[in-house]
């Protein structure tokens, strides 16, 4: 942290870009400001936070020149990379929401503004700031444990009692960003190639199971390779309990995470009692107060981005591929 804050955008203050911003307040090292064209929504978040700037646009949030060093960019997923190049020609690092986007039209585009600019791009897969999760990432990196062969995810928590609006936000329509798939999967299947690497190729199934009010899918299995490891992932947005365990098993020992237990755990000698690696306690807003404070140490040089372009790419590779999987029945290769 270098003493100066930032000035950063909130482009977008639904429920995701309305914790950005907060967080990024909360952080003490940013002066913030947001962007919300619904007129009642940007009266009320400016209300709630009455030391952020209100604008109505994009446009009208630059009319007096180059005031921003950062944005996040928390809007429907369709608008991500219009807005990021838009941006990014402005001379502004950003932030983008996950997924970064439905499709890969103007990727390349978007790339090779970072490249020619120097300008920073993360994307916010938050899972990454939790520090149980890379604690054990580094752990698995010492090779005490051997080599990856296996991962197993498995996660499940009650949709409707973290996001009770459901029905009538993005999350209904995949076309914009909505389904388990785009809006909650994409988050282990990130952790997942963080923890082990890149997937060369899945074979998925989903259906809409339980959630009332949408058509979207809420339950979704899927098989992947990362190269020599083998791996599943399953999710649904409707059982009781709100859990999340990622499990490494290596050829010489195995590695658990147990998110809604704030610990991950280890065992090296078959039939032993597990070590537990505890001393995790947190809320949400920590994480994202966690992703916020390591995007800025991006922006200062300080540290490389938590979760660069590349990667984000990368998943959202991955999304689309899980997706024709679905329509298909078959396994899709992840191009590259």
């Amino acid at each position: 942290m270098n003493g100066k804050k930032h000035h950063v955008l909130v482009v977008g203050v639904g429920s995701i870009g309305e914790r950005h911003l907060r967080c990024f307040m909360n952080t003490g090292r940013a002066d913030v400001s947001f962007v919300e064209i619904n007129e009642d929504l940007r009266r009320t978040v400016a209300e709630r936070y009455p030391g952020a700037t209100p604008y109505s646009s994009l446009e009208a949030a630059f009319e007096k020149g180059d005031q921003f060093d950062a944005a996040v960019i928390a809007t429907p997923a369709p608008l991500h990379i219009e807005q990021a190049i838009w941006l990014i020609k402005k001379g502004v690092h950003l932030l983008i929401e996950k997924p970064l986007s439905l499709n890969l039209d103007r990727i390349d585009e978007l790339r090779s503004l970072a490249d020619s600019t120097g300008k920073i791009i993360s994307v916010a897969y938050v899972t990454r700031a939790n520090p149980i999760l890379r604690q054990m990432r580094e752990a698995l990196k010492t090779g005490q444990f051997g080599k990856p062969v296996e991962l197993v995810v498995v996660t499940g928590q009650n949709f409707p009692t973290y996001r009770p609006a459901y029905r009538e936000i993005y999350y209904r329509d995949r076309k914009m960003g909505g389904g388990a798939i785009q809006d909650a999967l994409t988050h282990t299947i990130n952790a997942g190639q963080w923890l082990v690497g890149n997937i060369d190729r899945v074979v998925a199934d989903a259906a809409h199971q339980v959630l009332e009010g949408v058509e979207v899918e809420d339950t979704v299995h899927v098989l992947a390779r990362h190269s020599d490891v083998l791996a599943s992932y399953s999710l649904n947005q409707h059982q009781a309990p709100n859990e999340l365990t990622i499990t490494v098993v290596c050829d010489r020992g195995t590695l658990r995470l147990e998110m809604h237990k704030q610990r991950w755990r280890s065992m090296k000698t078959p039939d032993t009692p597990w070590e537990d690696h505890n001393g995790f306690t947190f809320e949400r807003d920590t994480l994202f107060e966690q992703q916020a404070c390591f995007f800025m140490d991006a922006v200062e040089g300080v540290l490389p981005p938590l979760c660069d372009l590349q990667e984000g790419i990368e998943s959202l590779k991955v999304n689309l591929a899980i997706l024709k999987s679905t329509e298909t029945g078959s396994w899709q290769p992840i191009s590259r």
